[in-house]
């Protein structure tokens, strides 16, 4: 018997990897790092006054080190599917087979619970939260004490698949110490439904002993020190780490970005190798231009500096926000106005410090102020909990089934967003005073001697004789009107032709600085149609010289600021858009940065139905080239 267990079945079913392995994986290096931090910090000592310290190592371990990676790898050659995109992980899998020394991240915490129950091993009780951890998916165990259960981060139960994701083998450890000084391993596979030696194989295998009756329980720990946890908590380990989570900066930004506030209370120290993060050091790392950038008109995408500024030296608003049903919530809102910001964002922070999103306030993201908002106690907190995504990476309603708690629920973002925007007009107001008011007596004298002068010389004075009185008539020149209607038609045509010019063929540089031939999309060919959470998009090449097959294209989408110009990079299509769909093939559509990628071209058509984010700004206004 090998050390991993798979449970049996009749036949395969499903020929697909778990789809929540692809979200935690689009997540990237931030989304490890919050959901490993935030299930630290929920696992807080409830008596104790210390903060939670997160160690996180990374480096290289010898692939013999292991624990049974040699069974993992035997059933991994033996992978098949008829998914072309499960496959082609497949191949991505077999191609790190024959690695001897591999990269790997660990997450360990102190100051915290760890998992009880672990001696039990599988067990359906509530109080053991080591079987619902090993063994259990979709699960989220509630804490008994109401107070800590609403200010935890997790919720949904499907957060530990986020360290699956961040190995290119979809395996990860946990190595767990309970108040006893219990030592035990577990840990999970995440494959695809598979047949080995004669029999077929659920996806998910578990690291776990088993007894004579197919009762799981764990091993004790007597594995490599990189998998050992000799203090109370909890240990996670994370071999075969891919490649692109494996940025030191990248690594200590996302620290920084999700816990800044966590860090600066205290509540939270995070030492990453020979880096310490805590409430000492927290301002100088933030502060530091070698992880972030300091100039507000350069911030775009990352704002931490700006929020940490707006917190400890910015003006402190206590607001109360309603639900749908009339529930009142109160939060501090710290708020800051500067004509140097070029982007309005609003961080929403739980009580544990956890920042969830960079909302956008609708008409308002780029309006040049920064907020922070933080629930002023644990039924506001609990309710941000509530409109939490998976990822708790965004607010959202898109999660809620009951159709009246997700009006009540959108209502309450509503109220949020008008708010925060009557702080930010009474700020624009005392910061852009009207300057008196204006004597206009001369303006309206000048004006009315221009309209007469004007009158008098389109005008023709006629007398006429009646008796021995002239009397003087106002005779209408239509020889002047007919010449001034040309004119205007002429305008009209000029201004006709000019709107209807061909599509001009330009070049633009992409993010990786390679040169592309594009074709800027004239407004005339443009439809663009918002209906609630739905974006309509057709765009006519007719009379424009492309091909009439069809063909794939990729479209870039520029934003167009108030006046007229072109802002790069502005547009994050997977953060605005939750779904692209391609109306001519029916296909759902990839995007990165700015671009929509193979987009069906027929008839010298295109059509796009797009599902908008909560936090999308229907306002703004957009330029289309289309890269063919």
């Amino acid at each position: 018997m090998g050390y991993w267990k798979f449970a049996t079945q009749n036949r395969i079913e499903e020929v697909s990897f778990n789809p929540v392995l692809e979200r935690f994986y689009g997540y990237g290096i931030n989304g490890l790092i919050r959901e490993n931090i935030q299930n630290s910090l929920d696992g807080k000592l409830p008596d104790s006054d210390l903060p939670v310290e997160v160690i996180i190592e990374k480096g290289e371990i010898e692939t013999r080190l292991i624990p049974g990676i040699d069974e993992i790898k035997e059933r991994i050659k033996v992978l098949y599917s008829h998914n072309i995109y499960a496959n082609d992980t497949i191949k991505h899998m077999h191609n790190k087979l024959d690695q001897e020394v591999v990269n790997y991240i660990s997450f360990e915490d102190r100051n915290t619970k760890g998992l009880r129950g672990a001696t039990e091993g599988y067990c359906s009780g509530s109080a053991n939260t080591y079987s619902a951890y090993a063994y259990s998916k979709g699960i989220h165990i509630t804490d008994n004490n109401s107070e800590v259960e609403k200010s935890r981060g997790g919720s949904h139960g499907i957060g530990k698949i986020a360290s699956n994701a961040a190995s290119d083998l979809y395996v990860m450890y946990f190595a767990n110490c309970d108040e006893y000084g219990n030592k035990h391993l577990g840990g999970t596979a995440q494959l695809v439904e598979h047949s080995y030696e004669s029999s077929v194989y659920r996806a998910t295998g578990y690291f776990t002993d088993e007894a004579d009756n197919n009762h799981y329980f764990p091993y004790e720990n007597k594995f490599d020190k990189v998998f050992s946890k000799d203090t109370r908590g909890l240990k996670i380990v994370i071999p075969y780490l891919r490649e692109n989570f494996n940025d030191d900066k990248e690594i200590v930004r996302a620290i920084c970005d999700n816990f800044f506030l966590s860090i600066y209370q205290n509540k939270l120290k995070v030492k990453y190798n020979e880096v310490l993060i805590d409430k000492e050091n927290i301002k100088t790392i933030i502060y530091n231009a070698d992880y972030y950038e300091q100039d507000l008109e350069k911030m775009k995408d990352v704002f931490t500096p700006l929020y940490l500024d707006t917190y400890l030296n910015k003006e402190k608003f206590e607001i109360s926000i309603f639900d749908g049903n009339k529930d009142k919530y109160e939060f501090n809102l710290y708020f800051q106005y500067d004509t140097s910001i070029l982007k309005g964002r609003v961080a929403v922070i739980r009580t544990i410090g956890m920042k969830i999103e960079d909302r956008k306030i609708l008409n308002c993201a780029t309006k040049p102020f920064n907020a922070v908002l933080i629930p002023k106690d644990s039924d506001g907190d609990s309710f941000l909990k509530s409109l939490e995504n998976e990822s708790h990476s965004e607010l959202s309603v898109d999660h809620i089934k009951d159709s009246k708690e997700q009006k009540n629920s959108k209502k309450f973002l509503n109220n949020l967003s008008t708010e925060i925007r009557k702080i930010l007009d009474d700020f624009i107001r005392k910061n852009n005073p009207v300057d008196g008011k204006i004597d206009t007596k001369d303006i309206i004298y000048d004006v009315e001697n221009k309209f007469k002068t004007e009158l008098k010389a389109n005008t023709k004075i006629v007398k006429l004789s009646q008796s021995v009185e002239e009397k003087p008539i106002v005779k209408y020149d239509t020889k002047k009107k007919k010449e001034d209607k040309k004119e205007k038609d002429k305008t009209e045509k000029n201004k006709n032709e000019k709107e209807k010019k061909p599509a001009k063929k330009v070049k633009k540089t992409d993010k990786d600085n390679v040169t592309k031939q594009f074709i800027k999309v004239h407004p005339h060919m443009v439809r663009r149609f918002i209906h609630k959470d739905k974006e309509f998009l057709n765009i006519n090449l007719s009379g424009e010289d492309v091909k009439n097959r069809p063909l794939l294209c990729n479209l870039m989408i520029k934003v167009i600021d108030g006046q007229g110009k072109e802002r790069d990079n502005e547009l994050n299509i997977n953060t605005d858009y939750k779904a692209i769909l391609d109306v001519q093939s029916g296909n759902l559509l990839s995007s990165e940065g700015e671009y929509i990628k193979n987009i069906t071209l027929k008839n010298k058509n295109i059509g796009l139905e797009m599902d908008l984010n909560s936090s999308y700004n229907k306002t703004l206004k957009f330029l289309y080239y289309l890269e063919v």
